[in-house]
């Protein structure tokens, strides 16, 4: 298990959101940083965390999402190689990024459009940047008793289900999974545990020499228990993103305390 951490971007600050709140008109807020993306980059560098994602929440061709850009790239440029990149990727732009310094670009809408995960557009994408920098984002909700995928900031959703057997079926398309469990997504309440057993699942594979690919979960980890209880029902195979919760953005948890913790 690895902790990845987050720089998450509205308007050209970092910020902390409340998942599913995020709209045209703005979003709750748990947290905004007077510093610069930059701040965070560094931070994260000089600790040696890698696989970071930085996730742009502005709607693209806005003005915001530009000043979102900007934010990201001074990121992308204080940690070369270091951290991942989101928000309205596709295979126009993907290189672009990967060119200033993203080790991954991070994409969900243009894969899942109309409901269903576009197989032309995938197969654009890794032509234009190799499936090596690729990060699909299977962010989701849950109804009726499944999990959906959920795009276009999180507010729609798919036909798609996220199973097992939809990531062994992506994962010739890209390097890793990302996870946001919408319904607990910036709420402090604890993690969606429920999901691990879909992580589990596919994961299992691989104890038969199959390929896995890393997955990276987010969502509602606010204590260092809930870590070790992820850390333990995944058996340390399922990375983990920590955002409003840490110190840096207004909580309690400290990167160099979870760092220890996963080491031991």
């Amino acid at each position: 298990m690895e902790f990845r951490p987050c720089i998450d971007i509205h308007n050209g600050k970092v910020k902390q959101i409340v998942g599913g709140t995020l709209s045209d008109t703005g979003a709750k807020e748990n947290f905004v940083s007077e510093r610069g993306a930059g701040y965070f980059a560094g931070y994260y560098r000089d600790l040696g965390i890698r696989g970071g994602h930085i996730i742009m929440l502005n709607k693209v061709g806005t003005d915001e999402y530009e000043a979102s850009r900007e934010a990201a790239l001074e990121a992308l440029h204080a940690y070369p190689g270091g951290l991942q990149v989101g928000g309205g990727i596709n295979a126009d732009n993907a290189s672009s990024f990967v060119e200033e310094g993203a080790s991954h670009v991070i994409v969900t809408s243009y894969v899942f459009s109309d409901g269903k995960i576009n197989y032309e557009n995938l197969e654009k994408l890794v032509a234009a940047v190799g499936r090596e920098h690729i990060v699909l984002d299977l962010s989701c909700k849950k109804k009726d008793d499944d999990y959906y995928i959920v795009t276009d900031r999180w507010q729609k959703f798919t036909r798609t289900k996220l199973t097992a057997g939809l990531l062994r079926k992506l994962q010739k398309y890209c390097d890793e999974y990302l996870v946001h469990a919408v319904d607990v997504e910036g709420k402090a309440a604890g993690p969606d545990a429920a999901l691990f057993s879909i992580f589990t699942e596919y994961l299992d594979q691989g104890k038969d020499d199959s390929p896995v690919l890393p997955i990276t979960y987010a969502g509602g980890i606010h204590t260092y228990e809930d870590i070790s209880a992820l850390k333990d029902v995944s058996q340390g195979r399922v990375n983990i993103t920590v955002g409003s919760a840490l110190d840096l953005f207004g909580g309690e948890l400290s990167c160099e305390e979870i760092l220890r913790l996963l080491c031991k």
